[in-house]
């Protein structure tokens, strides 16, 4: 996501000069499906051509072996450059601004305009790719990040729909409710009567005042952070796709995807510090300051614990918590399951012999979490302890059906949260919501009204 705003940034500016072509090239396999691939272009909005490429043959023929990884043909087709990893939109218009002088002054550059593709059509409904949901048992109010509209949808239970948070228009703006504006919005936990918003796409942390109907941002500066920022005021880091929220006391965890990391921002004091994690992208457990995650994009507390949906490890990992008694030395990052970057799939079992694709959130209660196991499109149960992990909703093909447990069928769920014995789910490529209650295992599909 990051390289996309980045080439977004480079395509508005050059729009008559350069055509930017993404390469999908897979590592999940779910990854692989053309209609998975489709619908994560829709998601994103991305507006340029991508070419699907599962036999990673472009990715050999090019020498690719990173993501992301961007390169610069000429006019003539030869490559004349190439970046491994991110890179930021200013750089990468430096080069091409030097480059378009140079190939216009031969006269190679064709500024035609090329409307032989158009972009992929968004979803007509009310909800587009809901990412995250949080159940305010306090309130009864079930709140959706309604990602694709770049909004936050608030309900009853049942679906009624009470209010609407953001203008819709994609924008990184304070203000009211009805004209602040969100990028992406994922990650939300309510306490009492303030919503705090993980908007990913802006990379900042914002703070809605339900009482009074205002948008805050409390942390990030909009700025897509390249650097593993240290500890300071929260509203002058630079923050990397913030993914998921996580609230203990006057502490909020966010789980920076971008920076494989899990930050503390201490509310009462503005300031913001990594938590856990070095920076490196893997599964190595241990002290937190040492410890590897790969995108955590979950989160959720219990038995003093934060667990973690790290989804490009396929794993789930448990996060001690500073409590009385604990020294932070000995605070840890342990491994519930989950093996490795490159070990994934669908298998039920215990401790390491489990297989997850590509998790994307978590959910606690009485002792049991579960799994938004995304890319399998299932709903698994893990107990913490015992780490045995076992599929309990859907068949793991792509669909949209309601019924008993093993007969149900999601696309890719991406959010959690329990409530009044209910668990609700964000099915983000079917734009819905759906409900389960944890004792029948009966699903339904939420319909908003």
């Amino acid at each position: 996501m990051h390289l996309l705003s980045q080439l977004g940034k480079v395509e508005h500016e050059f729009a008559n000069e350069v055509i930017v072509i993404g390469v999908h090239s897979p590592k999940f396999p779910a990854e692989h499906d053309d209609e998975n691939v489709r619908q994560a272009v829709r998601r994103y909005g991305i507006t340029h051509p991508v070419v699907n490429d599962p036999q990673l043959r472009l990715w050999r023929q090019y020498g690719v072996n990173a993501w992301p990884t961007i390169a610069i043909l000429d006019p003539r087709g030869y490559v004349v450059g190439a970046q491994a990893g991110e890179v930021p939109a200013d750089r990468l218009a430096a080069v091409l601004r030097r480059l378009i002088r140079e190939y216009d002054a031969q006269g190679l550059i064709d500024r035609q305009p090329r409307d032989w593709l158009q972009p992929e059509p968004q979803p007509d409904s009310l909800l587009a790719f809901p990412g995250k949901v949080f159940f305010d048992s306090v309130h009864q109010r079930l709140f959706i990040a309604d990602t694709g509209h770049h909004r936050i949808v608030v309900t009853d239970p049942t679906g009624h729909v009470q209010q609407m948070i953001g203008s819709g228009i994609a924008g990184f703006n304070d203000g009211t409710v009805e004209t602040a504006t969100f990028s992406h919005p994922y990650g939300l936990v309510v306490q009492d009567q303030t919503l705090y918003v993980a908007d990913t796409g802006n990379h900042a942390i914002r703070r809605v005042d339900l009482d009074h109907g205002t948008v805050e941002t409390i942390a990030g500066t909009g700025q897509l952070g390249f650097t593993y920022a240290s500890a300071g005021p929260a509203r002058e880091r630079d923050l990397r796709s913030p993914w998921a929220l996580a609230l203990d006391g006057t502490t909020l965890y966010i789980a920076m995807a971008g920076m494989h990391q899990i930050w503390a921002l201490d509310l009462a004091s503005g300031m913001l510090r990594p938590y856990a994690g070095s920076g490196m992208e893997g599964i190595q457990g241990g002290p937190l300051e040492r410890a590897w995650f790969a995108q955590p994009s979950g989160l959720a507390l219990g038995n003093d614990v934060l667990y973690v949906a790290d989804s490009e490890a396929s794993a789930i990992r448990a996060v001690d918590l500073p409590r009385v008694g604990k020294a932070p030395r000995d605070l840890l990052v342990h491994r519930l399951v989950g093996v490795g970057l490159f070990d994934f799939g669908d298998r039920d079992g215990t401790g390491d012999a489990v297989r997850l694709q590509h998790p994307l959130d978590v959910a606690w209660q009485a002792g049991t979490l579960y799994v938004a196991d995304s890319y399998n499109n299932k709903i698994k149960r893990l107990d913490p302890i015992t780490r045995e992990c076992r599929s309990w909703l859907g068949t793991g093909q792509p669909g949209l059906q309601d019924g008993p447990a093993d007969n149900a069928t999601f696309w890719e769920p991406g959010g959690l949260a329990v409530g009044n014995g209910v668990l609700y789910i964000a099915d983000t490529n079917n734009h819905a919501i759906r409900t389960v209650h944890l004792q029948t295992g009966m699903v339904q599909t939420l319909v908003l009204r």
